[in-house]
């Protein structure tokens, strides 16, 4: 056994990967009683159902270890407007990371093949490292950042990658891939798991959820979450719908107990107030066509699709104006370490005032010496 001295305490070192393994660290301290354009929270929120909620939880119901089945019948019949799920076919995770994660463990293998994009969303790959698994990718094309159709199936050819993660809508670039072809991948190459990061979804309107047999389709995980939408962040509530026996894979690398009881409460409370989530997201929509043509009518680079983000190429250095952003009130995301798109800064869209208010101090401090506006 391999030992460590440190302070002359010996204890065992941990796994060779995990040794050398990069933190993922995710800035998100003191950021309370700012505008939060940094992250893709929700902006405003919960409903007021799920205050209302929480306030009349009983002492008792904290003292008991929580339970589940409530809020899987919810999901199975209230989620969807269209569609119905089996029980077996939904897990319920803290937070989407926590099943992200749950996939790896439960199907990464050491020195095996992960295929993914990027720019995309960081957690994926330290899960991955801390399998000890070899991270594959596929960059974006040109300016639009055009999902590398070509090159991600030619890939899956060449290494027969073990698991598959496709953002969708792809944070941070918003690229979006088609229900048909993702289906057309997980249908041709089904020893690869296809793990499908659907969080931002509802900002587009295409979820492979409308339309999948997970009976059928048996190499498919879908993961959403309702932190973006619903305004539970803070609370940490996912959800990964598969085939049942892969979603019981899922759970046997899971703790009984993960999610706590007030997250349990809010999340049945938020499902049942459908209409509040889908008000939000038609004013962040709006407010994004709003902001979009803002900033189509100056001499600055920016790019718009399918989440509730967006990219700018700014006049200032991207470290001073986030910091300037800040000192103002308004917190943006430095995109500095991400392939491709490292002069940018990603910028998450709330409703329209909130815009108006960015916009406006947007243009004091990057744009108010440039002649073209």
């Amino acid at each position: 056994m391999s030992y460590l001295k440190d302070s002359n305490n010996l204890y065992p070192l941990p796994k060779e990967h995990i040794q050398f393994m990069k933190t993922y660290e995710a800035p998100l301290e003191k950021r309370r009683n700012l505008l939060r354009l940094d992250f893709n929270e929700n902006t405003l929120g919960p409903s007021p159902k799920v205050y209302e909620a929480i306030q009349n939880i009983q002492s008792n119901e904290i003292s008991i270890y929580p339970e589940y089945d409530l809020l899987k019948n919810d999901v199975c019949a209230k989620y969807l407007n269209n569609k119905t799920f089996n029980p077996n076919e939904i897990g319920i995770f803290n937070g989407a990371d926590a099943a992200i994660n749950a996939a790896f463990n439960a199907f990464g293998l050491k020195d095996e093949k992960f295929l993914t994009t990027e720019p995309t969303f960081g957690y994926y790959f330290p899960c991955a490292a801390m399998q000890g698994m070899d991270a594959i990718t596929c960059g974006y094309l040109g300016k639009s950042f055009e999902f590398p159709f070509e090159d991600f199936e030619n890939k899956i050819k060449k290494y027969s990658p073990r698991l598959v993660f496709i953002c969708n809508p792809n944070n941070p670039t918003g690229t979006m891939l088609s229900a048909e072809k993702i289906f057309y991948l997980a249908s041709k190459y089904k020893k690869s798991l296809f793990v499908i990061d659907e969080l931002y979804e509802k900002f587009y309107g295409d979820s492979l959820l409308n339309y999948i047999n997970f009976e059928e389709c048996r190499n498919i995980i879908i993961i959403q979450s309702l932190s973006k939408t619903a305004g539970l962040a803070g609370l940490r509530i996912g959800f990964a719908f598969g085939n049942k026996k892969l979603i019981d894979y899922l759970n046997k690398v899971t703790g009984p107990y993960d999610v706590n009881g007030f997250a349990v409460t809010a999340a049945i409370a938020a499902i049942d107030d459908k209409a509040y989530i889908d008000n939000y997201v038609l004013k962040v929509k709006e407010a994004r066509e709003w902001i979009k043509n803002k900033f189509e009518s100056i001499n600055v680079r920016s790019h718009f699709s399918g989440g509730n983000y967006f990219l700018i190429w700014p006049n200032t250095e991207p470290t001073l104006l986030e910091q300037r952003m800040r000192k103002k009130g308004i917190l943006v995301r430095n995109m500095q370490n991400k392939r491709s798109i490292e002069k940018s800064i990603r910028i998450s869209i709330g409703i329209k005032e909130q815009m108006q208010s960015f916009w406006e101090i947007y243009k004091d401090l990057d744009i108010k010496n440039n002649p073209i506006l």
